[in-house]
Order: structure tokens, then C-alpha cells, then sequence
């Protein structure tokens, strides 16, 4: 299905750039904003109140709103075009989401002036229900080009293949892709069917092209070195804008590439790759050039820091603290008190032991310990931020650990553990969230063996000291609700679980009780349960 859609900046810059033969496209865009509708911190948790007197935040929606009308006048007043997208996953990592369930998102992403949005896998964290309340909330079109929708009676002709927009007299083609594995690590349900994606988005340039489109812009949402192998392979798009990956990409510190990265077409044109990192703290800005016949010529651009000195959007500001307000009790209960800051980052929890990945961990071993569970394995994917030293508040629990996900407590035989172990590392270089952050037991990993020959060493607690796994034996485990269903690959637990029970409390709670059963001063730390080769 192919939408096509008339913006307002469009008709500005029809008339603007009707007699030039080049056409400059801006293109403003976001990605993985996870629901930080505040301002967030450099942790990239909620600012608090102490931090934005101190003028250190960053991003929110109502910065973003400020960025995208001031860039916006600027380059239609001066005859030029813009685009403002999204590549996804404006669900899920704080209490607005638990709160509002995407209402909240429908209306600032409307109000903010997008003109489209890819699905994120985190959009179906509430399944296909959760979904529409995007899709039917948003005044601009949702689309996600390899999905087949035609057995979803919610979705059905929610959802959108590709989108034609007319900018300054030219038609502007987005097509798309959700990740593949978001059966794995999101809620879909059955009814939503995943199509090859290198196909979907060979098909669908096609179908713009025959249409008359010479200038297609992929708008996805599978993660950065996935976006240079949709460059590489998929003849016919001009540009990616890609999210899931929560790459930062530019000049500055811990950069993984240029901004925007380019990479040789397989019809020999360069495709530029952009993202914007995540959580609302760059509004990305890429702009391209193209020839009266459609080929890219130039792109160039940066992400827009959006730091103190972008002022927030004063009726977005209020409309965010009216909605804040029922829930700043809960947010503002200090449940613990750290003496150091425990670290998050999301790069560290997905490749190696991490201090909020032993902290959760030994939380949820300490929960169920009586009951004769002996390990513990989290996903590194589901520890969503750090804390700062100081007071820790249950908002800031609550980011770290926004899904709702209960412990799940079941038996499994040694070489069954061993597997979930293999599993978590099956996608190492990908970042992915399935890596296995762990208590109870130790292991190492090598990033450089085949899939599924990566772990070695595991040693189970014994008596008081360090015992070799034993493949026949049996062992308590403790888990999440999500893995424990095979969500991030984990089907092993799903399918060889024995005495499972998927109903204990919130991990959040069990996360914050534990804190609080710590004392005053929490000091987080590493031990070497993990070692990567």
C-alpha cells in the first residue's frame, strides 16, 4: 500500500525551489527515543530536579519540538525542504510509557510536526493493541515495509508499505524494515507475519520506481551494520535513516562511524547512513543534494546536540508536567542510596559483565534463594540506563527496568544453562540483547569462536566454592517472564523449563527491595563472573 501525503513545509518549499534543477533535502530525524518524554541526564535516565537547576539535562520532547520548528523555519524561509522522521521505538523505557501505554507519544510526536515514523519492535511490547494506539493516535503515516498485516484484524490498513511525499515539487519515497528477531525480543503475536526484509525493500523501490519516484529514502529500524548491509545489497535507495542499534555517529567522543556514513551502492553510487543515537539527546540532520535527475550528488550533515542551550518548548514543557504529575509520588520514593554511580551503558551490558547486570542479577538470585534457585541470568537488553550516585528513587528503577517483566523461576538440566549461555552470545557482535548477564555462576566467552561454540568454563556455585557445570544435573534458575517464553532467542527455557512459574513479583520491585536491604551506602562493584577472551 503506498500513501501519499501533502505537507505543510512541502507546499512551502513547492513554490520556493520550483525553478531550481538541484533539490536540496534536509532530513530532521530521531530514533529510539524510549518513551524519555523529560529531559533526561547524562545517564540517560529522568533529570531530576537538582540536575536541570544545574542546567546539565538534555533532550526531551519539548527540546526536540524547539530543534525541529527552529530548523524548520529556517530552511523553508530560505526556499529549502524538509522532512521530519522517525525510525522507531518511541516505546518503552520510563513511567510516562507505563503509565500512558503510547497516548502520550501520539500526541507530542503530532504535535512536534513528524511527517512519518517507522515501527520500532518496541511498539508491539504491548502486542498488536498496543500498536494502533500509535498508528490511530498519529496525524502522519506509520509504516514498516516488510510486515504482512493481511491476518491482523488490528493492524489490518493501520500500518503502511511505502509512502510518496511531494517536497518542493519532487516525490520524496520512503520505504522500510523492522528487525527480523522482533518476534524474539517484542510481542508481535502470531498475526503479524515477518517477509525477508532485503527482499521487502528490493520490492518496494521497485514499485516506487516504476511509480515514477526517483529519490527513496529507507527508513528503518534494525540497527546500524544491519543499515550498511541494506547499503551495500539494495540497489535504488538514495539514503538510509535508521534506528534499534542506538548508534552515535559523528565528530564527537565514542562515535562508532562518520556522520553520515557512506557506503558503496551495489550499482557503484555512495548510500549515505544516518542515525541519532537514542533517548531524545541528538535531533539528527542530513542533508542531501540531488541532480534534476534524481541522483544523490551530496550528503552531508551532523546531529544537533540538544543540550541546555536549546531552550524546551514552553506548551509542550506544560502539557509534559500536567501528565507528569500522577506520577511523581511513585517517582519521587528514594527507595536506596549508592556511593558511586552503577553503570548501565548499554554497550557494556550487552559484551561483558556490567555493574548493573550483577546488581540485577544478584537481586533476583537473593529473591528466590529459599527456594532452591542457585542461578540467575538476566538479558543485558533489559537494563535500560544507569543511576548516579546518591539517592536512588524508584523512577530511577523504573528506567532502568521499565518492562514490567516478572521473575520466572523453573529447573534445567547443565547443558541446558549452557545453552541459554551460547545463546546469549550467539549475536555478540551485533550488540545484541540477549547476552547473558549472570549470578550464581561464572563463564567465558570468545567473540571470535563460531555461534554456539562461545562459552566455556561455566562453574556453579558449590558449597561455598566454584564447581564445573554438570551437563545431567539439575538446576534452580531464576529469569524473567519475556526470556523465560523464549523471548531474545531463549528457547530453550521455553521448550525445557520443568517446574516453571512465570508469576513472581515485578523485577522492578525486587530490584528496589533489594536496594533497600543494602543499607545507605550500596557501593557497585564487579567480580569477574564474566570473562570475555
Amino acid at each position: 500500500m503506498s500513501v501519499r501525503v501533502l505537507t505543510a513545509a512541502s507546499v512551502l518549499a513547492l513554490f520556493a525551489g520550483a525553478a531550481q534543477a538541484e533539490t536540496v533535502l534536509h532530513i530532521l530525524h530521531t530514533n529510539d527515543l524510549h518513551s524519555r518524554i523529560e529531559p533526561i541526564n547524562k545517564y540517560d535516565s529522568t533529570c531530576d530536579a537538582e540536575t536541570r537547576e544545574a542546567g546539565e539535562c538534555f533532550g526531551g520532547v519539548a527540546r526536540v519540538a524547539t530543534k525541529v520548528r527552529e530548523l524548520r523555519d529556517q530552511i523553508t524561509a530560505e526556499g529549502g525542504n524538509v522532512l521530519v522522521l522517525d525510525a522507531g521505538d518511541q516505546y518503552q523505557g520510563s513511567l510516562f510509557y507505563t503509565t500512558y501505554k503510547g497516548k502520550d507519544v501520539a500526541e507530542f510526536m503530532t504535535g512536534i510536526g513528524y511527517d512519518a515514523m517507522a515501527l520500532g519492535n518496541h511498539e508491539f511490547d504491548d502486542g498488536p493493541e498496543g500498536a494502533v494506539v500509535l498508528a490511530d493516535g498519529v496525524e502522519f503515516p506509520v509504516i514498516s515495509g516488510n510486515l504482512d498485516l493481511s491476518q491482523s484484524n488490528i493492524l489490518k490498513e493501520k500500518i503502511g508499505d511505502t509512502l510518496t511525499l511531494e517536497v518542493g515539487g519532487e516525490k520524496i519515497g520512503i520505504v522500510s524494515a523492522l528487525a527480523m528477531d522482533t518476534p524474539e525480543t517484542s510481542s508481535p503475536g502470531p498475526n503479524v507475519i515477518f517477509m525477508d526484509d532485503v527482499e521487502s525493500l528490493k520490492g518496494d523501490v521497485q514499485e516506487l520506481t516504476e511509480a515514477g519516484v526517483n529519490k527513496i529514502i529507507a527508513l528503518t529500524h534494525v540497527g546500524y551494520h544491519r543499515d550498511l548491509e541494506y547499503a551495500a545489497e539494495v540497489a535504488g535507495i538514495d539514503a538510509i535513516i535508521g534506528g534499534h542499534s542506538h548508534t552515535l555517529l559523528g565528530d564527537m567522543e565514542g562515535a562508532e562511524g562518520p556522520y553520515p556514513t557512506m557506503v558503496e551502492g551495489p550499482e557503484g553510487a555512495e548510500v549515505p547512513v544516518a542515525t541519532a543515537y537514542a533517548y531524545s539527546k541528538y535531533l539528527g540532520h542530513l542533508i542531501l543534494t540531488f541532480d534534476d535527475e534524481g541522483n544523490l550528488t551530496k550528503a552531508e550533515g551532523e546531529p544537533v546536540l540538544l543540550d541546555n542551550s536549546v531552550p524546551e518548548d514552553e506548551a509542550i514543557a506544560a502539557r509534559v508536567e500536567e501528565m507528569a504529575a500522577p506520577i511523581e509520588e511513585l517517582r519521587q520514593k528514594v527507595v536506596a542510596e549508592t556511593s558511586a554511580p552503577i553503570g548501565g551503558d548499554r554497550l557494556d551490558c550487552r559484551a561483558k559483565e556490567c555493574e548493573m547486570g550483577t546488581l540485577v542479577a544478584d537481586a533476583m538470585l537473593d529473591r528466590v534463594k529459599d527456594q532452591g534457585v542457585t542461578i540467575a541470568i538476566a538479558n543485558g537488553g533489559g537494563l535500560r540506563a544507569s543511576i548516579d550516585a546518591g539517592p536512588i528513587t524508584m523512577g530511577e528503577v523504573y528506567t532502568v527496568l521499565p518492562f514490567q517483566n516478572t521473575l520466572a523461576t523453573f529447573e534445567l538440566k547443565g547443558a541446558d544453562v549452557v545453552a541459554a549461555l551460547e545463546n546469549g552470545a550467539s549475536q555478540y557482535e551485533e550488540g545484541a540483547g540477549r547476552f547473558a548477564q549472570v549470578a550464581g555462576l561464572t563463564y567465558t566467552v570468545d567473540p571470535a569462536a563460531e555461534a554456539g561454540s562461545r562459552i566455556s568454563e561455566v562453574m556453579v556455585a558449590q558449597d561455598g566454592d566454584w564447581a564445573p557445570i554438570d551437563p545431567e544435573a539439575v538446576y534452580g534458575v531464576v529469569s524473567n517472564n519475556y526470556m523465560r517464553a523464549g523471548g531474545d532467542g531463549y528457547d530453550v527455557f521455553a521448550n525445557n523449563a520443568q517446574n516453571a512459574y512465570d508469576f513472581g513479583p515485578d523485577l522492578a520491585e525486587v530490584l528496589a527491595d533489594y536496594l533497600a536491604a543494602q543499607g545507605a551506602d550500596y557501593a557497585p562493584m564487579l567480580d569477574g563472573r564474566i570473562t570475555v577472551k
